[in-house]
């Protein structure tokens, strides 16, 4: 069934080396709850990928083989410990990465398992502060390498710079193949031409392919090159030092550590299936242990998702056995192999590419004869070669298992291969095995549509097209049409009639059975087909009609929160700006002697408070109204800005008036006013002589206010005040001074001073006046 090619596929979604061998060791198994496990560790992987992306398994390496030779007390090399410090880093960080995605999403098996990884962290910085990320053992890993390092440049450049020195004399440059200072087993030499070789004294290391060169080491720099030499090897023996000490750190982990790579093989070989299910667009099979089958729209992972033909299957209620009937090339082995293959792969704790529902039983066994197994060697024919199978799988089987024979009883006489095949067909089903079987012989349809618990199936053909479709249909047995096709390829009527008449009339009946069962197929299919999409678009309409109803239920409660919240604010500014009006106004009755009681103060508080409420009442009510109703001297209105009733005493233009409120007198725009009632004519040229009440500048009201450590609901408070009495008193000019800063309280003074009434303009103060800290404002 190919299962081998699904694993190849499986490896190349694993990441490390230690995933594509545990890939390699897969198989299926037959418990229930192990398979139960591996396909919830796919499915966890699954939701990490989709919410995530890809695990990080970078820097993760095989490092079996170098934790042994520490065991066994083996000296490593800089790169086995290179490898072993990025295993500990990536092991690190798959286990942070891995708990942080379970803070969000519960991935209960993942979290069980990157707990159990070590962090190893101070070996991890020991080896990566000996050796680079080169593998190449750092000066600083120990003093004394330092030191002999150093010493080791020091002794190279001098080397270097006595041979330039050499080479660069005009004499001694006519005797060299080439000028440029070289190394020969580790010691410095310089070309020298075969001709000049005795004019120069020391050592010869080598000499060219054709003799013409040869590399001598000058008697002058012998002594230099000998202490080089005594340098690097003091070099090797502290580099040995160095390793066997980080190979010693290692050992004393090494149980860790081998533990660490069996939970990272495991890991990397889990999210290995999730890449696999994401390629082949797999979803997770329920599963049950009762050997129930139910495909819906599987598709065989090894064909191209663009021809493959989805199968529809159910298997193990109604009926435990399939006889699929019909000719060749319809697809009937595909469909096996499809049925064994996501069974198996369910059993491997694989996603498999079938749609959301399918349900797949965990068999103890699946056994198949598929394909023409004739063996030339062995002298078998093909119904030999399928008969050594059957047997074993007949010995071999349980009531458990799942069994998939495709062309029983083919190779032999017609009459006794179908009767053989019927035979071994009974065998199995009072065994209790599943069982799926594909034959050309016509008489196992009889034989499945007798026997209870057995149903007849066949692979639908296009007659049109005189092709397959691939499409298997459950519960109608295959059709010949060979009359059919032989028609439509242009056979002669007349020899076609004839044939006809050959065939007895009992088979024509049972071919005309077979036609008018598959129209009906046809035409059921069509209407269920029509009724699935009428519900999907149903569906689809009752998601979004629900979605708006969520909406407009969220959007209703922010808009009356926000309205409740608005509301409480304008009370609460309302009561504020009356206390505060009160409060003035006894300040002024005492200073002035005047005749404010405090009965009308606490009458006028009251009504001040009755009438916040209905703030929203009138201003529907004033929104309702198409036009505003006329206001003229001496009618009773209410200012709506302040909440207060009071008598219109002048309207000196079309925009403003002149209004009577107690003892006060202000100026207001009309759009402000509220026409409670008209005063009788005799009484509005009264209404000219109330008592007004005139605020000055000698009453030391300020010219600015400083709102600085205010924030911007204390601020707009203390600025709507001051700037009612900077009106009050004609101030033309004043200052709001906010501070630089962030900016944020300067903004939103200005944008309140935009919407002012008694703002005239502002504009930002200039460089003697506090520049971008304060804000000039002109009244009108």
């Amino acid at each position: 069934m190919e299962y081998e090619k699904i694993l190849y596929k499986l490896s190349h979604h694993a990441s490390t080396s230690l995933g594509k061998d545990a890939v390699e060791k897969l198989e299926p198994i037959g418990e229930f709850e192990h398979v139960k496990l591996r396909l919830q560790a796919t499915d966890e992987a699954v939701n990490v990928e989709r919410l995530k992306g890809n695990a990080p398994f970078g820097g993760i390496r095989d490092i079996r083989s170098a934790i042994h030779r520490a065991r066994i007390g083996g000296m490593l090399n800089t790169a086995e410990l290179l490898d072993i410090s990025t295993t500990m880093f990536g092991t690190r960080r798959l286990k942070r990465f891995i708990l942080a995605v379970n803070e969000e999403y519960s991935v209960p098996m993942l979290k069980e398992q990157v707990e159990l990884l070590s962090e190893n962290k101070p070996v991890e910085d020991k080896i990566n502060s000996c050796i680079d990320e080169n593998a190449a053992v750092l000066d600083s890993a120990s003093p004394e390498l330092g030191r002999v390092r150093s010493e080791l440049r020091t002794g190279e450049a001098r080397v270097r710079e006595k041979l330039e020195q050499m080479i660069r004399t005009p004499s001694i440059q006519k005797m060299l193949q080439d000028v440029l200072v070289t190394i020969r087993n580790d010691r410095y030499v310089i070309p020298v031409k075969q001709e000049y070789r005795s004019s120069f004294g020391g050592m010869i290391h080598d000499q060219s392919a054709s003799g013409a060169t040869l590399f001598i080491e000058p008697e002058s720099v012998v002594q230099l090159n000998n202490k080089i030499r005594e340098l690097k090897l003091k070099e090797e023996v502290e580099i040995e030092k160095i390793l066997r000490m980080l190979t010693g750190l290692v050992a004393e982990c090494v149980e860790m550590l081998a533990s660490d790579v069996e939970l990272l093989a495991q890991l990397d070989f889990i999210f290995a299936k999730a890449g696999l299910a994401r390629e082949l667009k797999a979803s997770r099979p329920r599963l049950n242990d009762r050997g129930f089958l139910k495909i819906k729209r599987g598709r065989h992972p090894l064909i191209d998702p663009e021809v493959v033909v989805p199968l529809d299957l159910e298997l193990g209620n109604d009926y435990q056995s399939i006889i699929v009937t019909g000719p060749n090339t319809g697809g009937k082995t595909v469909s096996l192999k499809t049925v064994g293959l996501l069974s198996l792969m369910a059993m491997s704790g694989l996603f498999v590419p079938a749609e959301e529902g399918t349900q797949l039983c965990v068999f103890d066994a699946i056994f198949a004869d598929i394909g023409d197994e004739q063996s030339i060697e062995q002298n078998l024919s093909t119904f030999s070669s399928h008969m050594t199978n059957i047997i074993r799988i007949l010995r071999d089987m349980t009531p458990k298992s799942l069994v998939l024979l495709d062309e029983l009883g083919a190779g032999t006489d017609p009459a006794e291969g179908s009767a053989l095949a019927i035979a071994i067909l009974e065998y199995i089903h009072k065994m209790g095995c599943r069982i799926i079987a594909t034959t050309h012989y016509t008489e196992l349809k009889a034989y499945a549509f007798q026997r209870a618990g057995t149903i007849n199936a066949s692979m639908e053909f296009d007659i049109q097209t005189l092709s397959p479709t691939y499409r298997l249909l459950v519960g109608v047995p295959g059709r010949s049409n060979a009359f059919a096709i032989a028609e439509r390829l242009g056979l002669s009527k007349r020899i076609i009639e004839h044939a006809q008449g050959q065939v007895n009339e009992e088979d024509l009946r049972v071919e005309s059975m077979i036609a008018s069962l598959e129209e009906n197929r046809r035409e059921a299919a069509a209407e269920r087909e029509s009724a699935e999409r009428l519900r999907r678009e149903a569906e689809v309409l009752r998601r979004e009609l629900e979605a708006r109803q969520e909406k407009f239920d969220e959007q209703r409660d922010k808009l009356l929160e926000k309205a409740e919240r608005d509301a409480r604010e304008a009370v609460a500014k309302a009561r504020r700006e009356a206390d505060e009006v009160i409060a003035d106004l006894r300040r002024m009755a005492q200073e002035e002697a005047g005749g404010v009681k405090d009965h009308r103060l606490v009458n006028a508080r009251r009504r001040l408070d009755q009438a916040a409420p209905e703030l929203r009442e009138k201003r529907e009510a004033r929104a309702a109204k198409k036009r505003p109703e006329q206001i003229e001297a001496g009618d009773e209105v209410r200012v709506v800005s302040l909440g207060q009733k009071g008598h219109v005493v002048e309207i000196p233009n079309s925009t403003e008036a002149f209004v009577q409120l107690g003892i006060m007198k202000m100026k207001v725009n009309l759009s402000d006013l509220e026409k409670i009632g008209s005063a009788p004519a005799a009484k509005k040229p009264a209404q000219k002589t109330a008592t007004t009440v005139k605020r000055t500048r000698d009453e030391n009201v300020s010219m600015e206010l400083d709102m600085r450590g205010m924030n911007m609901e204390e601020a707009l408070i203390a600025a709507d005040r001051f700037l009612d009495e900077s009106f009050l008193s004609n101030l033309g000019q004043v200052y709001l001074i906010h501070g630089k800063g962030t900016g944020v309280l300067r903004t939103g003074m200005q944008e309140y001073l935009r919407r002012h009434k008694h703002v005239k303009s502002y504009r930002m103060g200039n460089y003697n006046e506090g520049g971008a800290g304060v804000t000039v404002v002109e009244l009108k």
